[in-house]
């Protein structure tokens, strides 16, 4: 198994066990979350490319009272 497929199980699994709000009783002030963000970014980008850019993305994440999700996602939509 790569580190690729290997992070992007482990960050499958972080969601399933509910993520944020299971692990740190917040929820994400983005849509996609942090963690889709993150495994998108390592599908497109690579390992280290990708995870440099979502921790770029957890470190903006640091309201824990956000009133509106933002949505911010990856790559520009269609």
């Amino acid at each position: 198994m790569s580190l690729s497929k290997l992070a992007i199980a482990m960050i499958n699994r972080y969601q399933r066990k509910g993520g944020s709000k299971h692990y740190f009783n917040l929820e994400c002030n983005f849509t996609p979350t942090c963690s889709e963000y993150t495994k998108q970014a390592i599908e497109y980008y690579g390992l280290l490319n990708g995870c440099t850019i979502g921790l770029k993305r957890i470190m903006r994440c640091s309201e824990p009272d956000c009133v509106n999700i933002r949505h911010d996602p990856l790559l520009k939509e269609k």
